[in-house]
């Protein structure tokens, strides 16, 4: 709900419904060039280099533990040359490159390296977003942004000083990156008209998946190239770059905004004059726990992560040991759906506004379309991976298409909490995370049972168990689902904690 000085403004700038309309027309036709879309293309860099940094520790670990080195102290380290080729280009390039020291840490340290930067990500996220839909995304975001990419640059010093260290700045990086990931969200409760929600929020998350893309194909090559230190360096580097840019340029509002049009911010003021878009300080939890149509997005996170992880954790493994692929191959192949998820998640949230804004679909069948799209067919090519897995080709089309059509989702159930409480968007982002991160916990678990069982049948049983769920939780949404502001999300409730 906006003040009363900002509702003055409004009645000011637009006194009729025809200058509302004409001011909407002209905004939409310049919408591209606007402020709120500078907005989501500053997200989708930091998206951009926090996913980089969430992922990076899993590809330089490879060339940071030397498996033939005598064994010693967790942190010994040895120097020596990155590159044992007689090939002139490698040596052209040991000329400018220093040597990279190389680790004797065992099996059981590397797995609790990797797995440290989840260790603050179950509690983490519910204080992130209600703190950033109290007192600010650009500070939380902001901050989040910061320490990940600071914590990032110092990596490589922290393996040199001990491994507990390196644990510690892993543990409080992933902290900083759950308040980057939730966080954000709060953000378009007021700087998103309701017709733009899908593009806006699907252009931001695009980032994640393009990171994703880019240091899947690169990060190896950069590794053997360079020196694993190197991708921490430019990781941490994107990331602080992206700070310079959002600190002087994002702005929790567009009233306080100083570059933004009076016709800008005068079409996004009348787009949500009727939403209550002011944080709650109170929760209304009782209502929270009882509201099917909230249970029903929860759900669907825990369902749609389940498969997620699986693909995220066992997708080179699967190419690498069923395709028969070589390391160089099974690197870009892997990173190919990230860049299938990536054109398609843009594509998805223009074509969800479109059949908006035309009034061509309500909005509960645009949230549920989608959904359905981006649930039914990727959990179909899943299942159909065991029986084609005799052609590369076909597989990776498979893989490709699943993860390209998956990304439609960000266009349906994922903006839903946008519609039904946008007064609680940090909290319940926040909350969603907590079921994606339990899935994440036992999906990639239940995967390896299966194929500890049996390792070829074990893929077809983890695949379909994964599908089966997948529907499953769509099946709850379709039932359940609502895109209405609730009861509970309004600013009558009673009911708090």
């Amino acid at each position: 709900m906006f003040t009363e000085a900002e509702a003055n403004v409004t009645e000011e700038e637009i006194s009729n419904d025809g200058n509302l309309h004409m001011v909407q027309e002209q905004t939409f036709r310049k919408g591209f060039c606007s402020v709120r879309y500078g907005l989501a293309l500053i997200l989708q860099l930091c998206n951009f280099a926090t996913y980089t940094q969430q992922m990076i520790m899993s590809i330089a670990m490879p060339a940071m533990v030397n498996h033939t080195s005598q064994p010693s102290h967790h942190n010994a380290s040895t120097e020596r040359p990155l590159s044992g080729s007689q090939d002139y280009w490698n040596e052209t390039l040991t000329e400018f490159k220093d040597v990279a020291p190389v680790y004797d840490w065992s099996p059981e340290i590397q797995g609790i390296i990797l797995s440290s930067l989840n260790y603050g990500s179950f509690l983490a996220p519910i204080p992130t977003g209600y703190v950033a839909g109290i007192f600010g995304v650009k500070h939380v975001v902001g901050a989040g942004l910061f320490i990940s990419s600071a914590l990032t640059l110092f990596i490589p010093l922290a393996a040199n000083t001990g491994v507990t260290l390196v644990i510690v700045i892993r543990v409080v990086q992933g902290i900083a990156q759950v308040m980057v990931t939730t966080g954000q969200y709060s953000i378009w409760v007021k700087w998103a008209p309701p017709l733009e929600r899908s593009q806006l929020t699907s252009i931001a998350i695009s980032g994640a998946l393009l990171g994703s893309f880019i240091i899947f194909a690169v990060g190896g090559l950069l590794c053997q190239a360079i020196g694993w230190p190197y991708i921490f360096y430019i990781s941490g580097g994107i990331g602080c770059t992206c700070c310079l840019l959002w600190f002087p340029l994002v702005y929790d509002d567009p009233t306080n905004h100083p570059f933004i049009s009076p016709g800008e911010k005068t079409y996004i003021m009348c787009a949500l004059a009727q939403q209550d878009c002011s944080p709650g300080w109170s929760l209304p939890v009782k209502a929270m726990i009882k509201s099917l149509p909230l249970l029903a997005i929860l759900v669907f996170y825990f369902s749609h992560y389940w498969h997620f992880y699986i693909m995220m954790g066992y997708m080179p493994t699967y190419i690498s040991s069923v395709l028969q692929a070589n390391l160089r191959d099974s690197g870009i192949l892997s990173a190919l759906p990230f860049i299938s998820g990536f054109i398609c998640v843009i594509l998805g949230g223009l074509l969800a506004d479109f059949l908006l804004s035309r009034k061509i679909l309500r909005l509960i069948t645009v949230r549920k379309l989608f959904t359905a799209v981006g649930t039914l067919l990727p959990s179909l090519l899943i299942v159909f991976l065991y029986w084609v897995r005799s052609s590369v080709r076909t597989t990776v089309t498979f893989l490709v298409l699943s993860a390209g059509l998956s990304s439609f989702c960000d266009s349906g159930v994922f903006v839903n909490i946008l519609d039904i409480a946008p007064r609680y968007t940090g909290f319940l982002k926040g909350l969603s995370q907590i079921f994606a991160h339990i899935a994440g916990a036992i999906s990639p678990t239940t995967a390896g049972f299966f194929l500890s069982q049996d390792s070829e049948l074990g893929w077809r049983n983890a695949f379909l168990l994964s599908a089966a769920i997948n529907i499953l939780g769509l099946a709850f949404y379709l039932i359940f689902g609502k895109a209405h502001v609730q009861d509970w999300a309004k600013e009558q409730t009673i009911t708090h904690f």
